[in-house]
């Protein structure tokens, strides 16, 4: 998984992070949530807001 796969990412965040609200986090909380799933490979530096902002819209849509 690298940050390319963002629904990927969303779903495994759903799995690990069930009472989350994503609406909450700031960013940096997200990106240190997203580098912790398992079998995610990709590297913090090429992350950046926009990628971000895309997991946290999928995110919060699946939520509701």
């Amino acid at each position: 998984m690298d940050w390319s796969d963002t629904y990927e990412i969303v779903d495994n965040l759903c799995e690990k992070f069930p009472d989350k609200n994503p609406e909450k986090l700031l960013f940096i909380d997200l990106m240190n949530m997203v580098t912790s799933l398992e079998g995610f490979e990709g590297k913090e530096e090429n992350c950046n807001e926009k990628i971000l902002e895309a997991i946290q819209a999928i995110w919060i849509e699946e939520k509701d």
